[in-house]
């Protein structure tokens, strides 16, 4: 499994393989624009040369994923918002694919005011139409589904959302899902013990399929099973804790798959120092693969 985190593109996309490489990175995750804001500078081609050059010369760094912006919410019950969403959605494909990255990441999306079939069938529908209209300008880019925690009206907290979405968006090979540790936990599926890893994984592979599986997002979580609060905390400090992750990364089932940190990437220490967290996590994971590479 290639490990790494999500790193800051500010300046530009092509910063963030040196950042990334400081970081301790195998892979990584960015956004290619605001994930706060609707409007984004389109890429120029110099943006787009600077990055293929960083490809290059950071040729161990890969892959690289994208995630999309926030304010995205294809399962709206609002015209407007919907459209607006879709759009944005779109652009953001299409920037991932300009700069060659094949993987891309959204939430699914809140059902607000609608029901929840109503939302999923929003989200299936726009995926049919992001298939179609980008099948010439990404043609290789797999669009993923993240797992939620199951908060409130957001959809993809259970393996049938999931299941179902692609059912209807599909098939296609463009479609996949990221699995996100701290939201499939919160939304109340274990993953702590290797039984219940195993008890949880063929669940997913019951409803959904592991070969959808793309990506992964590795976070702990500060609350218990099943509470339905989406809250990071750096790996081996929250609830799943280290044997949890040890479950996926010596699973050789994702022996080709990434895992990228969305955790905050510096702490303060107790004397005032900064601490790299990006580094300190990951060390932590290597570990967990270390000991079991050794027996």
């Amino acid at each position: 499994m290639r490990l790494g985190a999500h790193i800051s593109a500010a300046g530009g996309a092509y910063r963030s393989f040196q950042r990334a490489r400081e970081a301790g990175c195998e892979s990584f995750l960015i956004f290619t624009k605001s994930n706060r804001q609707w409007a984004a500078k389109p890429l120029s081609d110099d943006d787009v040369l600077a990055y293929k050059d960083a490809v290059a010369e950071y040729a161990d760094l890969y892959p690289v994923s994208v995630h999309a912006s926030y304010l995205i919410n294809i399962a709206s019950p609002d015209p407007a918002l919907w459209e607006k969403s879709y759009q944005a959605l779109k652009e953001e494909v299409e920037r991932a694919a300009a700069l060659g990255i094949d993987l891309i990441t959204f939430h699914p999306g809140s059902y607000m005011t609608s029901s929840e079939q109503e939302g999923l069938d929003a989200i299936a529908h726009a995926l049919r139409r992001l298939l179609a209209e980008t099948a010439a300008t990404a043609p290789t880019t797999v669009i993923c589904l993240e797992t939620m925690a199951g908060q409130g009206t957001n959809l993809g907290g259970k393996f049938e959302h999931l299941g179902y979405i692609l059912e209807q968006a599909g098939p296609s090979d463009r479609l996949g899902v990221c699995f996100d540790t701290c939201h499939v936990f919160a939304a109340g599926y274990d993953i702590r013990t290797p039984e219940a890893y195993a008890a949880t994984m063929a669940e997913f592979d019951r409803v959904v399929g592991l070969d959808k599986i793309c990506c992964f997002h590795f976070n702990d979580s500060r609350h218990g099973l099943g509470e339905g609060k989406d809250r990071h905390e750096h790996i081996g400090r929250g609830q799943i804790g280290l044997e949890g992750f040890a479950n996926f990364i010596n699973d050789p089932h994702w022996a080709n798959h990434c895992a990228h940190l969305e955790t905050p990437p510096t702490e303060d220490a107790d004397d005032g120092a900064t601490v790299d967290m990006n580094l300190a996590n990951l060390e932590a994971l290597r570990a967990l693969r270390k000991a079991t590479a050794d027996g």
